[in-house]
């Protein structure tokens, strides 16, 4: 936990409500607007069998539960990385079309500070390819009009909330895990990214998941969604926090070949059972560019918030409750 010395709020929780509105409304209009994305519909639980929930690090517990009527188990998804890959087959999306979908995921195994709650709330996206579009150019340029979205976002929340000084640069600078390791070889990922991110302002990381010449692993993605030579984060300075802030994670997906690399690297090749996996390796799923843009996360980052607690209602121990009050910090 970090708590910002003399930290205060600048907007009253009443204000931070009509300000959260301002966020999401122009934000999702302004991405929709520039990768031509419709907004559809997204289930928050899907069946054990199809293999569709997001398995992040591979790690992470899923909610799960028996149903009275159906047969199998449900669980409650941690993100929508695979189910959008088919929503965009099943609704016969086309090239240069797709998606986004607000998701609402819980990832109970996931540590409770000022960034991460066990409730995650993101704008998930995807959109279809061709096969020449599968390079690190199209990503850097799909990335760049992402930034551009948030930056326009954050015009419209300080014309209409002078008192907030946060602003973005929409100048990306693009670096991969790899050299990353190299200009800061004694220094940890997360210090990797803080020196980085400090340095620039706005910065995409590029190649997450693979192992770098260390043998480390950057961070951890799941090896069934993400190429991981063409996927990466856009983070941004918090000054509020002093940190590298993380708001989306995203990247060109798997096609046939990537999939079977990547399952074979995390000796987890029995996936290839499943009908989505099934899907990619023999051509029947498009290829697909896709991410998440965390709400919670852009609104406290604009809002210029401490803690993500002040713009979504989650639980959180009455310890960390107690020590944020203390501080100022006032948890919906």
């Amino acid at each position: 936990m970090i708590y910002p010395e003399g930290y205060k709020s600048k907007l009253t929780q009443r204000e931070t409500q009509y300000a959260i509105k301002t966020v999401k409304d122009t934000f999702q209009l302004k991405l929709s607007k520039a990768l031509n994305l419709d907004r559809v519909t997204a289930p928050i639980m899907v069946t054990k069998e199809s293999g569709i929930n997001d398995d992040l690090n591979g790690v992470e517990r899923k909610v799960h539960f028996t149903m009275k009527n159906i047969s199998g188990e449900a669980e409650v998804v941690q993100s929508l990385a695979k189910w959008k890959r088919l929503a965009l087959y099943r609704y016969g999306y086309e090239h240069d079309e797709g998606i986004y979908t607000d998701m609402n995921a819980i990832r109970r195994d996931d540590d409770t500070d000022n960034l991460h709650s066990l409730f995650v709330d993101q704008w998930d996206w995807c959109r279809v390819i061709t096969k020449e579009e599968r390079n690190v150019d199209f990503l850097k340029e799909i990335v760049k009009k992402i930034v551009k979205a948030i930056v326009e976002t954050n015009d419209v929340v300080r014309e209409k909330y002078p008192m907030l000084g946060f602003e973005m640069s929409d100048k990306v600078f693009f670096v991969t895990t790899q050299e990353l390791e190299d200009m800061y070889p004694d220094l940890t990922a997360k210090e990797r990214e803080d020196a980085v991110v400090k340095e620039h302002g706005t910065v995409f990381i590029q190649k997450i998941g693979g192992k770098l010449k260390s043998g480390k692993k950057h961070d951890g993605r799941a090896p069934d969604y993400d190429d991981w030579e063409l996927n990466g984060d856009i983070f941004a300075w918090n000054s509020v926090l002093g940190c590298a802030f993380e708001i989306s994670s995203m990247g060109i997906r798997v096609d046939a070949e990537s999939l079977h690399r990547q399952l074979e690297a995390e000796g987890c090749l029995e996936r290839e059972k499943f009908p989505f996996h099934k899907g990619i390796l023999d051509g029947t799923l498009p290829l697909t560019i896709g991410g998440g843009i965390g709400q919670s996360r852009l609104c406290m980052l604009l809002l210029e918030k401490a803690h993500i607690g002040e713009v979504q209602c989650a639980i959180w121990s009455d310890e960390m409750r107690g020590e944020c009050k203390k501080h100022n910090i006032i948890l919906l």
